[in-house]
């Protein structure tokens, strides 16, 4: 089932499954509220936007750590086992940081790929930057310049989450030597 998911999702484009999500889930809703007799409501695009990208980038992030995990050893696993650790003992203090050390390269790409995708919600009436900075253009009859300061603004976001995982890539491969390319 799992894999049908991460199929479906990897082989669909963002946009395709963001519009079928909002617009289906809408019509899934008012049939249900129909078929009560209640009075059919509107998604708000804020919700049906967290809703698709959580759902979408869900399925790459489930990826990193099913490879992250089957990265990790199983001589780790089976030494803490013999040290007498616990079930939680054994995730927290062995395997989370052994398996941070492989999924926090493939985070980062989700997580920028993730950043430059809510770019997309405005297309479903969310006011978020592009659709402020479209509005701004608009307005001003200078859609040029919004679009690069909407661009700039993009810029810092991803800058900082860069160094956010900097930080936490040298926390989590502390005594791991990186290759030099």
């Amino acid at each position: 089932m799992f894999e049908g998911y991460t199929t479906l999702i990897r082989g669909v484009p963002d946009l395709v499954l963001m519009l079928l999500i909002f617009y289906g889930l809408q019509i899934a809703l008012n049939s249900v509220t129909d078929a009560l007799g209640m009075a059919q409501f509107d998604i708000d695009p804020m919700i049906a936007g967290i809703i698709t990208l959580g759902f979408i980038y869900g399925a790459y992030f489930t990826e990193t750590f099913r490879g992250a995990y089957l990265a990790v050893p199983k001589g780790h696993i089976e030494a803490a086992t013999a040290f007498g650790f616990s079930g939680g003992q054994t995730f927290r203090r062995i395997l989370f940081p052994a398996m941070m050390r492989y999924a926090l390269p493939g985070i980062g790409n989700n997580w920028q790929v993730i950043l430059k995708a809510t770019a997309l919600v405005s297309l479903l009436g969310l006011e978020d930057v592009v659709k402020a900075t479209q509005l701004a253009g608009k307005s001003t009859w200078q859609p040029f310049y919004f679009a690069i300061v909407c661009g700039l603004i993009y810029l810092v976001f991803t800058t900082v989450s860069n160094g956010v995982l900097l930080l936490l890539e040298r926390r989590y491969t502390v005594g791991v030597k990186r290759a030099d390319l």
